[in-house]
Protein backbone atom coordinates (compact mmCIF):
# COMPACT_ATOMS: atom_id res chain seq x y z
CA UNK A 1 0.00 0.00 0.00
CA UNK A 2 2.85 2.18 0.69
CA UNK A 3 4.27 1.82 -2.69
CA UNK A 4 0.98 2.94 -4.15
CA UNK A 5 0.57 6.24 -1.81
CA UNK A 6 4.04 7.36 -3.39
CA UNK A 7 2.79 6.78 -6.82
CA UNK A 8 -0.03 8.79 -5.74
CA UNK A 9 2.10 11.10 -4.69
CA UNK A 10 4.86 11.57 -6.52
CA UNK A 11 2.63 11.69 -10.08
CA UNK A 12 -0.26 13.93 -8.36
CA UNK A 13 -2.64 11.14 -9.41
CA UNK A 14 -6.33 10.41 -7.76
CA UNK A 15 -6.72 7.25 -6.07
CA UNK A 16 -9.44 6.53 -8.06
CA UNK A 17 -7.59 7.12 -11.34
CA UNK A 18 -4.81 4.18 -10.40
CA UNK A 19 -7.46 2.09 -8.85
CA UNK A 20 -9.29 2.01 -12.55
CA UNK A 21 -5.47 1.28 -14.25
CA UNK A 22 -4.97 -1.63 -11.58
CA UNK A 23 -8.19 -2.96 -12.45
CA UNK A 24 -7.98 -2.68 -16.05
CA UNK A 25 -4.29 -4.40 -15.85
CA UNK A 26 -5.62 -7.11 -13.84
CA UNK A 27 -8.61 -7.85 -16.33
CA UNK A 28 -6.65 -7.62 -19.36
CA UNK A 29 -2.96 -7.72 -18.86
CA UNK A 30 -2.73 -4.32 -20.37
CA UNK A 31 -2.72 -0.89 -19.73
CA UNK A 32 -3.55 0.11 -23.42
CA UNK A 33 -7.47 1.68 -23.74
CA UNK A 34 -8.28 -0.50 -26.94
CA UNK A 35 -7.66 -3.84 -24.86
CA UNK A 36 -9.75 -2.36 -22.05
CA UNK A 37 -13.01 -1.92 -23.90
CA UNK A 38 -16.33 -3.22 -23.51
CA UNK A 39 -18.04 -5.54 -26.14
CA UNK A 40 -20.19 -2.84 -26.19
CA UNK A 41 -17.54 -0.13 -27.04
CA UNK A 42 -16.24 -2.29 -29.55
CA UNK A 43 -18.59 -2.95 -31.46
CA UNK A 44 -19.59 0.68 -31.47
CA UNK A 45 -16.22 1.27 -33.18
CA UNK A 46 -16.65 -1.57 -35.71
CA UNK A 47 -20.39 0.05 -36.40
CA UNK A 48 -19.30 3.52 -36.75
CA UNK A 49 -16.22 2.18 -39.00
CA UNK A 50 -18.67 0.52 -41.26
CA UNK A 51 -20.62 3.60 -41.48
CA UNK A 52 -17.72 5.95 -42.71
CA UNK A 53 -16.59 3.28 -44.89
CA UNK A 54 -20.63 3.08 -46.47
CA UNK A 55 -20.67 6.85 -46.97
CA UNK A 56 -17.83 7.07 -48.87
CA UNK A 57 -18.78 4.10 -50.84
CA UNK A 58 -21.99 6.39 -51.55
CA UNK A 59 -20.21 9.41 -52.52
CA UNK A 60 -18.24 7.50 -55.16
CA UNK A 61 -21.13 6.30 -56.65
CA UNK A 62 -23.21 9.64 -56.52
CA UNK A 63 -19.74 10.74 -58.50
CA UNK A 64 -19.97 8.34 -60.33
CA UNK A 65 -23.18 8.25 -61.98
CA UNK A 66 -23.28 12.19 -62.46
CA UNK A 67 -20.16 12.03 -64.50
CA UNK A 68 -22.43 9.06 -67.01
CA UNK A 69 -25.44 11.12 -66.69
CA UNK A 70 -22.76 13.90 -68.42
CA UNK A 71 -21.73 11.26 -71.39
Amino acid sequence: MAKRLNILDEYGMARSMLHKWIKHYNNSGSFIAKYNRSDKEKELIKLQKENKQLKMENDILKQAALIMGRK
